[in-house]
């Protein structure tokens, strides 16, 4: 009998929940997550043809509905335009705060603050952090006006809570280019976490819940260096990955954390902890 509370808990059969960035490295992996917990999800990304592959699959293997949508985050007309009739025909009572950007040209994401370009860090800004806003309102206020509880999960980072140690990257490469970690990155993801915690407080009367999570460095195509270093500074001893941050989603997005709200789960192997 208590397994099948505890799967209740967890279960998100007859909900909706949007994911945005859901074509992404950690997008596609929220997800399929959501799908298997029996919700209806509502996919989007930039570019919808991003979404083709992820959103057959799920179909197939989900029992809820999918529904895929092309829409620039980094536009708060676009999201003004596209997102509120889908909002209004799902009903989502959950919202994965997703997306993120490196701008336009990967390479300058890389430049440091010395050279960093005003344009490059306003584009980076508009969907890393604002998006979330103007996402988190729409839902918000349609929870609000059917008078419905709900749960909004933002994703940050590690770097939005502790400073990145510049050692790491001596030496290291991502997709065979030199890396760091830039200001932008630090300063969107910080804000993240801040922003949870106002609406958080804000709409804790409407029984909306909002938190974070922030991962810690996830593999995905680091060199060698990039992994023993970072490695290195983590007391677990390895990066993380995509898997991990499952269990923490679905805690969040369920009822199962129906008495938090405006928390910041980190789950970064302990590389906070020293």
């Amino acid at each position: 009998m208590a397994s099948i509370e505890l799967n209740k808990l967890f279960a998100l059969h007859g909900k909706c929940a949007v994911v945005t960035g859901a074509g992404g490295f950690l997008g596609r992996h929220f997800s399929r997550s959501l799908a298997s917990a029996g919700a209806d999800v509502v996919l989007v990304e930039k570019n919808a043809a991003d979404l083709a592959e992820l959103e057959k699959e799920l179909i197939s293997t989900s029992p809820g509905k999918v529904f895929s949508l092309g829409c620039d985050l980094g536009n708060a007309d676009e999201i003004r335009d596209l997102l509120p009739p889908i909002i209004e025909q799902f009903k989502p009572s959950i919202l994965i705060n997703n997306a993120a950007s490196k701008g336009p040209d990967i390479n300058r994401f890389f430049d440091p603050p010395a050279t960093f370009s005003p344009e490059i860090w306003r584009e980076i800004m508009a969907v890393n952090l604002d998006a979330m806003f103007w996402m988190a309102q729409l839902v918000a206020d349609s929870l609000i006006v059917r008078k419905q509880s709900g749960s909004i999960v933002q994703i940050s980072s590690i770097y939005g809570v502790v400073a990145p140690d510049q050692r790491i990257y001596e030496g290291s490469e991502y997709l065979g280019r030199p890396i760091n970690t830039p200001a932008i990155y630090s300063a969107s993801k910080g804000g993240v976490i801040a922003l949870t915690r106002y609406l958080a407080a804000y709409w804790g009367a409407n029984g909306i819940r909002v938190n974070t999570i922030s991962p810690g460095g996830m593999f995905s195509g680091q060199n060698d260096t990039f992994l023993k270093n970072y490695s290195e500074r983590v007391p677990l001893g390895r990066m993380g990955n995509p898997e991990e941050l499952i269990g923490g989603l679905l805690y969040l997005a369920s009822d199962a954390s129906s008495y938090v709200t405006g928390q910041n789960l980190v789950v970064d192997g302990g590389l906070s902890a020293w």
